[in-house]
């Protein structure tokens, strides 16, 4: 079964909603510029209603020390969404780390990553995810190929993601845009429609 990561959670009742359609992931983002950002006070909040799933500390750049932070505050996975290099994701713990990459051309990914417990690849764009854009499926399908496990983002909604399922065979999806009303409000029938899709992609 294809995991599934839903991220850029702001409420506590989005939460639930995710918990109740039995997703894998859950990412909260801790990056200041970015419109789902939640500060600090409101993250144990959020940490606290995630039972089952795995949280994730979305987070671009972050210093060796904000890192390990996040982890002691209780996320199970920090995503690396920025530059970060291969020697942080190792001090911080590679099998904790998600490291994100943009499918822009001539992206290079090395082979260590495979250490990491997944690579997520997000759309060709000048921000760090969320944009709404679809990532490089051939990229992506390279990277499976080549023995990643791959958890594909950008631009995925419950119309396209069957199709990106079947075309990349990733290990797992990741959608924030494609199941919100406004940025980091998430629409409950929009989260069914996209759970449900993922479930049935390669069942029909």
């Amino acid at each position: 079964m294809v995991k599934i990561k839903l991220c850029g959670f702001t409420r506590e009742e989005d939460i639930k909603k995710a918990l109740s359609l039995r997703v894998d992931y859950l990412g909260i983002i801790l990056y200041s510029k970015s419109p789902r950002y939640v500060e600090m006070g409101r993250v144990v909040k959020l940490l606290e209603a995630v039972k089952g799933p795995k949280s994730v500390a979305v987070m671009v750049n972050p210093t060796l020390e904000e890192a390990r932070e996040a982890l002691e505050m209780g996320f199970d996975l920090i995503q690396l969404h920025g530059e970060e290099r291969l020697d942080l994701a190792k001090e911080i713990g590679i099998e904790r780390v998600i490291k994100a990459f943009r499918s822009c051309p001539g992206l290079k990914v090395q082979e260590e990553w495979k250490e990491a417990h997944a690579v997520l690849l997000d759309a060709c764009s000048e921000s760090y995810g969320g944009s709404g854009k679809r990532s490089d499926w051939g990229t992506a399908r390279e990277l499976v190929e080549r023995g990643f496990r791959v958890i594909l983002a950008g631009g995925l909604n419950s119309e396209s993601v069957r199709e990106a399922i079947r075309t990349v065979k990733p290990f797992g999806v990741d959608v924030s845009s494609g199941i919100e009303i406004n940025p980091g409000i998430k629409d409950h029938k929009k989260m069914e429609e996209f759970v449900h899709a993922v479930k049935n992609a390669l069942g029909d």
